[in-house]
């Protein structure tokens, strides 16, 4: 008898863990549940823990609930300054409504997809309302914040919600490129030559103001030289004067050795004249005394 009950009891107790093992399920922290009887929603987990199913009649159905990437497709856009750009964004979503979710778009894969397009179209709306200038320096960080806005706004029915919309690159093509480049280095090599001339030409202006300062310097200097050699002449004159007033005789003899140290340099000096004149009167008489003609019995 007791070998029959042992076996039962074994039996029962393998049902039961075949029973648990079917019918019993875990949710993780990333995870969240979708439970589906007969293929008809019935109720949706999304804490963590142990949880349970009818076998056979209920179906689970895992989806994430960490924050999903979607990376969207370079695509080019044409700004509303008729400028073509090529933009590269990408958008974080998660999802919060597993039901909707799983009957919109069944699994990430094809909610990635669809996404994508979403967010290509809002990001084509936004920016071709946009300047160049706006999109890749003044207003980028409001321009995602409407592309975020407006992506959300149509994914509301996907069951998911998205947390921010970002701008990886947002540049010109490179055709396009390499021909705003050429222009640009046009224009700074013209700017530079523009310097350069209008440099020059303040230069020219300084020399020839400095050219007519100079003019205008020596002059004025001259002038005041010419002025002041006229007044030492003068002073001079007055003081010759004055001597001569007071010892003619002296004076005479002063102005004569003068005459004497002129005339008779030690380069080849060569005078034809008589002894007797009276250039020569000192030499004849110490005092000056002119000699006495023969031709008149002086």
């Amino acid at each position: 008898m007791q070998r029959p009950i042992f076996i039962g009891i074994v039996i029962l107790v393998g049902a039961m863990a075949a029973i648990a093992y079917v019918s019993l399920f875990t949710v993780y922290q990333s995870q969240q549940a979708l439970i589906l009887r007969f293929g008809e929603a019935k109720r949706t987990i999304t804490e963590p823990g142990l949880n349970w199913k009818i076998p056979i009649a209920d179906t689970v159905i895992f989806l994430e609930k960490r924050i999903l990437d979607l990376d969207s497709p370079v695509q080019e856009v044409i700004a509303s300054d008729r400028k073509r750009l090529v933009v590269d964004a990408f958008a974080r979503y998660k999802i919060v409504d597993p039901l909707k979710f799983f009957q919109t778009m069944n699994n990430v894969r094809q909610a990635n997809s669809r996404l994508a397009n979403v967010l290509n179209s809002a990001v084509r709306r936004v920016l071709g309302d946009a300047t160049f200038v706006n999109i890749v320096r003044d207003d980028r960080p409001a321009l995602m914040k409407r592309i975020s806005s407006q992506t959300n706004l149509a994914s509301a029915g996907f069951g998911i919600e998205i947390i921010d919309v970002r701008i990886r690159r947002a540049d010109l093509p490179e055709a396009n490129s390499q021909a705003v480049y050429r222009r640009m280095q046009t224009e700074r090599q013209r700017e530079a030559a523009e310097a350069r001339a209008q440099g020059q030409e303040a230069s020219q202006r300084v020399r020839s103001r400095a050219d007519r300062d100079v003019v205008v310097i020596e002059a004025e200097a001259t002038q005041e030289a010419e002025t002041t050699r006229g007044v030492g002449d003068a002073t001079r004159n007055q003081i010759f004067n004055e001597a001569f007033g007071k010892d003619p005789e002296f004076f005479t003899f002063y102005r004569s050795m003068q005459a004497y140290t002129r005339g008779l340099k030690s380069s080849d000096t060569r005078l034809v004249i008589s002894p007797n004149s009276a250039f020569f009167r000192y030499f004849n008489d110490p005092r000056g005394r002119a000699p006495n003609n023969p031709a008149t019995g002086g």
